[in-house]
């Protein structure tokens, strides 16, 4: 989201039928690369994780973000993870990572997906489908007010 109007962008994504699954970091966790390479890897991310919501008596869905097979079978191993971001894949690793996940947490497939390549994804069977192209490839009206 873009500083400063966050809450605009999030209201035109729903007007336009779209569904936020949450608005900020207060409502939802969500571990991204950066999280998890700050942190160490997976396995530490999440433990940190766990330990900062025990701390704080937070009951917070914890979102992981998986670059490829094998930190899916890490971040599964771990436990406790709500929906696992299944980020970057291609069409064949999309169906490998939702069969290897199974019913063990929901599945979210991300990045470079698009109006042409959203149906593809959706038949691989995950659970929801992130597409940036909503809100970076939007283009503006070029309107103005004259005054007579």
């Amino acid at each position: 989201t873009t500083p400063g109007i966050r809450a605009l962008e999030k209201w035109a994504v729903k007007i336009g039928g779209g569904e936020n699954h949450r608005f900020a970091l207060y409502d939802m966790i969500m571990l991204k690369d950066n999280h998890i390479d700050f942190a160490g890897g997976v396995t530490k991310a999440i433990e940190l994780t766990k330990s900062y919501l025990k701390q704080t008596d937070r009951d917070l869905k914890i979102i992981v973000e998986a670059r490829n097979l094998n930190e899916i079978e890490e971040i599964l191993k771990c436990g406790g993870v709500y929906r696992i971001l299944i980020d970057n894949f291609n069409y064949d690793n999309t169906r490998k990572a939702v069969k290897l996940i199974g019913d063990q947490c929901l599945t979210e497939s991300s990045g470079g997906i698009n109006e042409t390549t959203i149906r593809q994804y959706a038949e691989c069977g995950v659970d929801y489908i992130s597409s940036g192209a909503l809100t970076h490839s939007v283009y503006n009206m070029d309107l103005s007010l004259k005054a007579v």
